[in-house]
C-alpha cells in the first residue's frame, strides 16, 4: 500500500486498448466509430504506473486466432472498439465482439469470444467467427446449442452470474436474418459447455420496449433495443440495465435513462426506475440527499461502479443534464436498491464542464474528472472507484482523447488525479513489454475494456 491523503492498493487491472473518432451527434443514428489499436496495459496501483502486457503498438492490428479452444502466446485478438468483457471465478479475462479488425484484416462487426489467461499471458479463441458482419444462430429460446451465437455486434451489456457463466445483452448489429440495427437480445455462455443460449428479447432489430407496470416483473416486458448502457449484478445475482441509446415504449429513438433488473430464476424482465420515454432529462434534487424524484438524465457511453452495500453507481456518458441540454456529463450518481431511489453525489449537473485536476496523487473536494464518454472504469479492493480516459474535456480547450486516471474515494466523497496527462490527444508511451514503468502509460483513447 501506499499512503497519501487516503489509502489504496489496487490489484492488477487491466485495460484491453482502442481508439475512436466520435464527435458530439445530435442524432443517436449519426455517430462515426474507428476502431484501432489492441493492446493489454496494467495499472499497478501502489506505485500508479502502466506495464504494457500484450498484443500490438500499432493501430488496426489484425486479429490472430489459432486453433479454436487453444490458448497461443502468439494468439491476440484484432484491434477494436466498443467489445464487453467479463471476468470469470478463476480470475481469467473475457472478451466479446466490439467494430474492429478480423483474421484477414476486414473491418466491421465482430462476434469473436476470447479468454485471456492471467497466470499465462496468453489468448484462446474460444467461439464465434474470426470473419466480421456475421448473423446471429439464435436456435431454440432456452436451449443451449454448440451452433448457437450472437451475431457480430459492437456496444452490449455484460453480467457474469454466480455460476460464473457470462451474459450479454443487446447493442448495436446483425440478427438471424441478417439485418443490421439496435438488438435487445439476451443471450447466456455457458463456462463449462461452451455453448451460448438464447434466453429473452427478439432476433429482430430496432424492436421497442415493452415497460409493463413499473417494479412488476412479467414474462412479457423486455427493454427496447439499445447499444451502449451500463450493467451490474445485484447481491441475488439478477441483471441490472440502465440507459443507453435505443428505443422507448412508443419506438422513439434516442438516449434512454430506464433501470432494469431481470430475474435470473423467473426470467422476467422488470422495469424499475426512470423513463419510458426518450430524451428525459435529469432531476438532481440536492447533492448527497437521495430523492425518489430524482433520476440521472438519459445517457450512453457512461460506466459503472458497484458499492460495499450493492448500491449501483453511475458516472458521466453522453446525455442530457438537468436542463435537457445535450453534451458530456461528469457527473457521480448512486441507486439505492434498498429503497430504489437515485442520489446525485458528485460532480456537475451541466455539460461539458472542464476538470479540475489539482496536485496528482493528492484527493480534494474541489477536483474532478471533465465531462466525457466511452471510458472504462473499475473498484479496488478497498472499494474506491477508478476511471480511465474517454473521449472529453480535459483542464482546458475542447474535447478530445483522454488518458488521465482517477480515483474516487467512496468515504470522502473526494476526487484525485492519478496517473496521465490532463492534455487531449497524447500518444503512449509503452516501454518494454512486460516491464513496469513509472513513466509508461496508454495513450488517449475511447472505447476500450478492462478488468481488475
Amino acid at each position: 500500500m501506499i499512503s497519501i491523503s487516503f489509502t489504496i492498493m489496487l490489484g492488477l487491472t487491466v485495460l484491453i486498448a482502442s481508439t475512436f473518432s466520435t464527435p458530439i451527434s445530435a442524432d443517436i443514428a449519426d455517430v462515426p466509430r474507428k476502431a484501432s489499436s489492441l493492446s493489454i496495459s496494467y495499472c499497478n496501483g501502489a506505485s500508479y504506473g502502466w506495464t504494457w502486457i500484450s498484443g500490438n503498438k500499432t493501430i488496426n492490428a489484425n486479429g490472430t486466432y489459432g486453433i479454436e479452444g487453444v490458448p497461443d502466446i502468439m494468439n491476440h485478438p484484432g484491434g477494436r472498439v466498443d467489445s464487453v468483457s467479463w471476468i470469470d471465478i478463476n480470475g481469467d479475462f473475457w472478451l466479446f465482439g466490439g467494430t474492429g479488425y478480423d483474421e484477414s484484416g476486414g473491418l466491421g462487426d465482430l462476434n469473436d469470444l476470447w479468454k485471456f489467461t492471467i497466470n499465462t499471458k496468453e489468448w484462446a479463441w474460444i467461439s464465434g467467427n474470426k470473419t466480421i458482419n456475421e448473423n446471429g444462430t439464435y436456435g431454440m429460446k432456452g436451449a443451449s446449442d454448440k451452433v448457437n451465437y450472437p451475431g457480430g455486434r459492437y456496444g452490449s451489456a455484460s453480467w457474469t452470474d454466480k455460476d460464473g457463466n457470462l451474459w450479454l445483452f443487446g447493442g448495436y448489429g446483425y440478427n438471424e436474418s441478417g439485418s443490421y440495427g439496435r438488438l435487445n437480445d439476451l443471450w447466456k455462455f455457458n463456462i463449462d459447455s461452451k455453448e451460448w443460449v438464447w434466453v429473452s428479447g427478439n432476433k429482430t432489430i430496432n424492436e421497442h420496449g415493452i415497460y409493463g407496470n413499473k417494479k412488476v416483473p412479467n414474462i412479457a416486458n423486455y427493454p427496447g433495443s439499445r447499444e451502449q448502457s451500463v450493467s451490474w449484478t445485484d447481491i441475488n445475482g439478477d441483471l441490472w440495465l440502465f440507459g443507453g441509446g435505443g428505443y422507448d415504449e412508443s419506438g422513439g429513438l434516442g438516449w434512454l435513462n430506464d433501470l432494469w433488473r431481470f430475474n435470473i430464476t423467473s426470467k422476467e424482465w422488470a422495469w424499475m426506475s426512470g423513463n419510458e420515454t426518450i430524451n428525459a432529462k435529469g432531476v438532481y434534487g440536492t447533492k448527497g440527499v437521495s430523492d425518489v424524484l430524482n433520476c440521472p438524465g438519459a445517457r450512453y457511453y457512461l460506466v459503472t461502479w458497484m458499492d460495499t452495500d450493492r448500491n449501483f453507481c453511475l458516472f458521466g456518458g453522453q446525455g442530457h443534464d438537468e436542463s435537457g441540454s445535450l453534451g458530456y456529463l461528469n457527473d457521480l450518481w448512486k441507486y439505492n436498491t434498498t429503497t430504489n431511489d437515485w442520489m446525485w453525489v458528485s460532480g456537475n449537473k451541466t455539460i461539458d464542464e472542464h476538470g479540475i485536476y489539482g496536485i496528482k496523487g493528492v484527493p480534494n473536494m474541489t477536483n474532478y474528472p471533465g465531462g466525457r464518454w466511452s471510458f472504462v472504469s473499475w473498484m479496488d479492493i478497498n472499494e474506491n472507484f477508478w476511471l480511465f480516459g474517454g473521449g472529453g474535456y480535459a483542464e482546458l480547450g475542447v474535447a478530445g482523447s483522454l488518458n488521465d486516471l482517477w480515483a474516487f474515494n467512496i468515504a470522502s466523497k473526494e476526487w484525485a488525479w492519478m496517473s496521465g496527462n490532463k492534455t487531449t490527444g497524447v500518444y503512449g508511451i509503452y516501454g518494454s513489454k512486460g516491464v513496469f514503468n513509472i513513466t509508461n502509460y496508454p495513450g488517449g483513447r475511447g472505447g476500450s475494456v478492462s478488468w481488475t
